[in-house]
């Protein structure tokens, strides 16, 4: 079992907790994990993006080459656009399809989603709007992680415990709960 993730977003929607629950996830199944993050102005409003590599056997980078990435999960859809040439031909794409506008010449959210239209195994999902919905405006990345949960080969119990491990200590115990009920939700939204 391999698996090789991207994961693409803004600073400040929650990617590097996203990061760190898909790699205790995999931590969880027993899977060797490497990890990599960049940050790019990440506290204000800059591209965040992370590369996880997760294998039944040893992992000596956590580097993604070009054209082999299992998923994109991006928490906005242009983000998730700049990282395309890393997905592989039967990758998946998952995105959030509200656009996070932190640059004047942001392109229109249209043409984004023209493009992603256009990705065989891709989903587009509001996340924010139904985090907003269940009551956890924040928890719009686990809403995503839901809706990504076929593409990432994950058992929902080893991700609900990467949730409760990622969280403890941090939030409250409310707050965890919230988290995994968007997470949920995103699920169902998957299908």
């Amino acid at each position: 079992m391999k698996r090789e993730i991207i994961l693409a977003g803004v600073g400040g929607q929650g990617l590097l907790s996203l990061a760190a629950v898909i790699t205790k996830a995999a931590q969880n199944e027993g899977l060797c994990v490497k990890q990599a993050e960049v940050h790019g102005m990440a506290q204000r409003g800059g591209t965040v993006e992370s590369h996880i590599r997760l294998s039944d056997r040893e992992v000596y980078s956590p580097l993604i080459r070009e054209g082999t990435a299992d998923l994109i999960l991006a928490l906005e859809p242009m983000e998730g656009l700049r990282q395309i040439r890393f997905l592989s031909p039967e990758g998946g794409f998952v995105a959030g399809s509200a656009p996070f506008v932190n640059i004047p010449n942001y392109p229109p959210i249209e043409r984004i989603l023209e493009e992603i239209e256009k990705i065989e195994n891709h989903r587009l999902i509001d996340a924010p709007a139904i985090a907003r919905k269940i009551g956890s405006p924040r928890a719009a990345n686990m809403v995503l992680l839901g809706a990504a949960f076929p593409f990432l080969k994950l058992s929902e119990e080893a991700l609900i415990g990467g949730i409760e491990s990622v969280f403890a200590g941090r939030l409250s115990e409310e707050m965890i709960s919230s988290n995994i009920a968007a997470f949920r939700r995103g699920l169902a939204e998957a299908g």
